[in-house]
């Protein structure tokens, strides 16, 4: 199945945001050499693709990224099993300190799959990723869906605008505290800085509940990010 075929299924993306604990620091430059290699093997292990980025906030080290295809309803149920056996073993040097998720659907107010939607299994990242939880106001789902298309439209608009910057949306509704996790990949953070500056000036902007606490993380390889904390 290529990455196209991929699309066109449902698959659920999970990010991770995990800390080193003390006892990580603890242990010999060789320890953790071979902690790096086990823990990477094992989390390869839980999704069809896993991606590790070194994040940029106080108190986090890594975020995780899994996608897996997630058409058979037991899909999440084993993706959730294995991710925890990933990391059962080395719970004594990492602490999860915050988890994201949601499954992929097509759009209720675009037609056509956008050009700038992320692929979730593609091969190459951009450098930066950005990821934040969304809800909309309880107003905002007793409009009509006419004047709801309508601010939406205004929405995408700005955002074909930025062609450059590639977008993921996840839906949460039920699952987890937010309705929505929104991702970002760009190469250029001051430009998206741009946009999500241009973006709080449209009507939608008053139907916003929540959209933070923001994650900026920036890739390397895996074994190149994990390399950083040798």
């Amino acid at each position: 199945m290529d990455n196209a075929e991929e699309l066109t299924h449902r698959n659920l993306n999970h990010y991770a945001l995990l800390a080193f604990k003390d006892a990580y620091w603890a242990q010999t430059s060789a320890q953790r050499a071979e902690f790096q290699r086990e823990f990477l093997a094992g989390l390869r292990a839980t999704a069809g693709k896993t991606d590790i980025y070194q994040t940029t906030e106080s108190g986090l080290d890594l975020l995780i990224w899994s996608a897996v295809l997630a058409d058979e309803k037991q899909a999440a149920a084993v993706f959730f099993e294995k991710f925890a056996a990933a990391l059962a073993p080395f719970r004594h040097l990492l602490e999860v300190k915050e988890t994201l998720w949601g499954f992929t659907r097509p759009s209720q107010y675009s037609r056509a799959r956008s050009k700038q939607e992320i692929d979730p299994f593609a091969e190459t990242r951009q450098p930066y990723l950005i990821i934040y939880p969304f809800s909309k106001t309880i107003d905002w789902y007793l409009m009509s869906r006419e004047a709801r298309q309508g601010m939406m439209n205004e929405h995408i608009r700005i955002g074909k605008q930025y062609d450059d910057i590639s977008q993921l949306l996840l839906y949460s509704f039920g699952l987890q505290n937010q309705e929505f996790v929104v991702v970002y990949e760009t190469d250029d953070l001051p430009r998206f800085s741009e946009l999500v500056n241009e973006l709080r000036d449209t009507e939608a902007r008053r139907y916003t509940l929540r959209d933070t606490p923001l994650h900026t993380a920036i890739y390397h390889p895996a074994e190149e990010t994990l390399a950083l904390w040798k």
